[in-house]
């Protein structure tokens, strides 16, 4: 029941509870929940970079900036729809493009204002997805 020298901490227990339930979370999402996900991820993300960096603590930095990035180039970027988004999707593309480099310089120069400027560049994209979740309920 309690922690020794040889067995995992108490917080691993709890580490492992959440990962099921993103586990689970991702399973049972549709897309649209997928995608939402995503965007409340990427700003958790920056958030914690953002705290981390405050707190001089350097290697959660580079942590929650790389998986914001990864947000950015695999969730994101990557299933975008370029036959049917036509010039939305072309556009977000670039968004994305310039969001995972301004990450990697701001990461680099431990660039506050540059993490909070991408923030702010998702914030009203993660608002109109999420306004138009009861459509897509319906629409599923």
């Amino acid at each position: 029941m309690f922690a020794s020298a040889n067995s995992p901490s108490p917080h691993a227990g709890a580490g492992a509870y959440q990962q099921v339930g993103v586990s689970t979370g991702v399973a049972a999402a549709s897309p649209h929940r997928l995608v939402q996900m995503l965007f409340d991820g990427f700003d958790e993300a920056l958030a914690q970079a953002l705290g981390s960096l405050r707190s001089g603590a350097v290697e959660q930095k580079c942590r929650a900036l790389a998986r914001a990035t990864r947000i950015v180039d695999e969730g994101l970027r990557s299933n975008l729809d370029f036959e049917g988004g036509g010039t939305l999707a072309a556009d977000l593309r670039d968004l994305y493009n310039y969001i995972g480099l301004r990450l990697v310089r701001a990461n680099l120069e431990n660039d506050a204002a540059g993490i909070e400027e991408c923030r702010r560049l998702m914030q009203p994209l993660r608002e109109a997805w999420a306004s138009i979740a009861p459509q897509a309920s319906q629409a599923a």
